[in-house]
């Protein structure tokens, strides 16, 4: 079942060292995420597993000890999903920001698992891996990652688009008050045209957390760079 869950943006802006001297910005945005996991770890889960968007090279499941890397970002950082020694395929973006936000803060409270999740799933189908997920015997948390909109200002990778805050904020009330059927409500087409790339991963989250009666938190808020991030717990 589902003991916990905490929501983390995935830009890897949030390594310092792909940020580089912009780095400062997103300070706010890594101490809660800092915050997010001290929730997982709480909650004394026995596996840990990271939902993340991926495009069709990086779906599918990822076991402990999964490699990522930054090099395509031009930094010679490193990451793995927990403490195991492991091999095979590389992470995708969105789990290796995810290994990396578990490596700062020292994770070792659980056994740690990635599941890469194409951002075109449909609702439907995200709810269903969500509840598979939920199924076992064993206490699970979930981290899920992913970006709200990417489209707040005229300079966002997107551009701008007026539809783009109210979604934002509609996702972020949903996610502060761990409602699921707002959340399993969202409009993928409007997500795909406002590039928000955790539709899917917090739909899975949705379907994980039914029956499981979690309240929510929002912690951090905001458009850095046009994108709208979002972090939150549900415990």
């Amino acid at each position: 079942m589902l003991v916990a869950a905490a929501v983390c943006p995935c830009p890897p802006l949030l390594v310092p060292e792909v940020a580089s001297a912009a780095a400062p910005e997103l300070d706010a945005a890594r101490a809660a995420c800092a915050d997010a996991l001290g929730v997982l770890a709480a909650a004394r889960p026995d596996r840990l597993l990271v939902v993340g968007p991926a495009e069709a090279e990086g779906r599918g499941t990822f076991p402990a000890g999964s490699r990522g890397s930054f090099r395509g970002f031009g930094v010679e950082v490193d990451v793995q999903l927990g403490t195991a020694a492991g091999s095979g395929r590389e992470l995708p973006a969105s789990l290796a920001v995810a290994a990396w936000l578990l490596e700062r803060v020292g994770w070792a409270d659980a056994p740690v698992e990635g599941l890469g999740v194409g951002e075109p799933l449909a609702a439907e189908r995200c709810i269903e891996v969500g509840r598979e997920i939920a199924a076992g015997p064993d206490r699970v948390a979930m981290l899920v990652m992913g970006d709200a909109s990417a489209c707040r200002t005229l300079k966002a990778p997107g551009y701008l688009d007026e539809r783009a805050e109210p979604f934002d904020a509609a996702v972020a009330r949903a996610l502060g008050a761990a409602d699921l059927g707002a959340l399993r409500g969202l409009d993928a087409e409007l997500a795909s045209e406002l590039k928000a790339s955790g539709r899917a991963p917090w739909q899975v989250l949705a379907g994980a957390a039914e029956g499981a009666g979690l309240s929510g938190a929002l912690l951090y808020e905001s458009a850095p760079y046009g994108v709208g991030y979002l972090v939150a717990t549900w415990s």
